[in-house]
């Protein structure tokens, strides 16, 4: 009687214990998102080589390294879109991307099926500069002079594409008035070299690389976006703002007035807010390292500025410890 007293009791003991184990399971499942995770390697998306991505990338890879004493690697890609849909994937933990396109990804408008729950802010960092670039025997002086040629404006699903649409569409003109091809910063330039196409759209910080190897084999023009259309674009669309691609940048022999948006780094919200703290404080007390001309603009004063999506708590910790507040 016993004996069968105690395996009752333990059978009893045992289902108690499934069912306790189960909870905690279905527990860790649903808490396994937002800020537990802290992988063994880290993955940075940046996008292509021709662009201002790539190289920063390396550059904050090694820092995060350096300051977290995990692997980082930079890993290329078609920039911005792809780069949302990448954290979404679990391919990378943190991505360089154009403020507007997180905002759309975020939102799960434009090119996004579905809002992307997961990604959080991590800093702004420097304007992205839209710049419309063709060369002197083109002919081609303004946005209308486009109309007819054939254009590249960037990669399939990538932010380039959807700022050449938006700037062309203050301009009353759109696709269908040009030839467009769709290539990267590299291919592009490649193109414009070889005749292949007249110009392209190119979003990235100047000087931009592809473009200054253009300008080295040819006199590039960047087309300028009058303040005119300018004011109109940003009333229109609230994350783009002035800017312009100074004297002497390509050989030029004075600035042209365009329009920007920012370049920013998201990050997974499944990263726990003391890695992610790690890698703010490992960026931003660094700078110094950042040889790129873009480095300049990469403060953590203005790190909230303009970011337009929810911050990483545990960049957040960080951010609140230096006295930085959103503008």
């Amino acid at each position: 009687m016993k004996k069968s007293k105690y395996y009752l009791f333990m059978v009893m003991l045992l289902a108690v214990s499934m069912i306790l184990a189960a909870c905690g399971g279905e527990d860790s499942e649903e808490g396994g998102g937002e800020g537990e995770s802290e992988p063994d390697i880290l993955g940075l998306a940046t996008g292509g080589t021709g662009g201002t991505y790539y190289p920063l990338g390396g550059t904050f890879a090694n820092m995060i390294k350096d300051e977290t004493g995990i692997d980082t690697d930079a890993v290329t890609s078609n920039a911005s879109a792809e780069n949302m849909a990448m954290i979404n994937n679990n391919e990378v933990e943190i991505a360089f991307v154009q403020t507007d396109i997180a905002s759309y990804a975020v939102e799960g408008t434009q090119m996004f099926d579905a809002p992307i729950e997961k990604i959080r802010g991590l800093a702004t960092l420097y304007p992205e500069t839209i710049q419309i670039v063709t060369t002197a025997d083109s002919g081609i002086e303004s946005v209308e002079d486009l109309a007819g040629k054939t254009v590249s404006v960037g990669e399939s699903g990538s932010g380039t594409r959807l700022n050449a649409e938006q700037i062309l569409e203050i301009h009353e003109m759109s696709f269908e008035d040009m030839d467009i091809q769709n290539l990267s910063f590299d291919d592009s330039t490649t193109g414009i070299q070889d005749g292949s196409i007249d110009a392209a759209f190119i979003t990235g910080g100047t000087p931009t690389g592809a473009v200054e190897g253009l300008a080295a084999q040819v006199d590039v023009v960047i087309v300028p976006i009058e303040q005119e259309k300018a004011q109109e674009l940003m009333e229109a669309y609230s994350f783009y703002s002035e800017d312009e691609v100074p004297e002497g940048t390509y050989s030029l022999t004075s600035a042209v007035p365009t329009v920007a948006v920012q370049a920013m780094l998201a990050i997974s919200a499944d990263l726990s807010d003391d890695l992610v703290y790690d890698i703010t404080k490992g960026i931003f007390e660094n700078t110094d390292q950042i040889t790129h001309p873009k480095g300049e603009f990469i403060t953590v004063d203005t790190a909230l500025d303009g970011i337009g999506i929810e911050v990483h708590p545990g960049a957040q910790r960080y951010f609140d410890e230096q006295g930085v507040e959103a503008e």
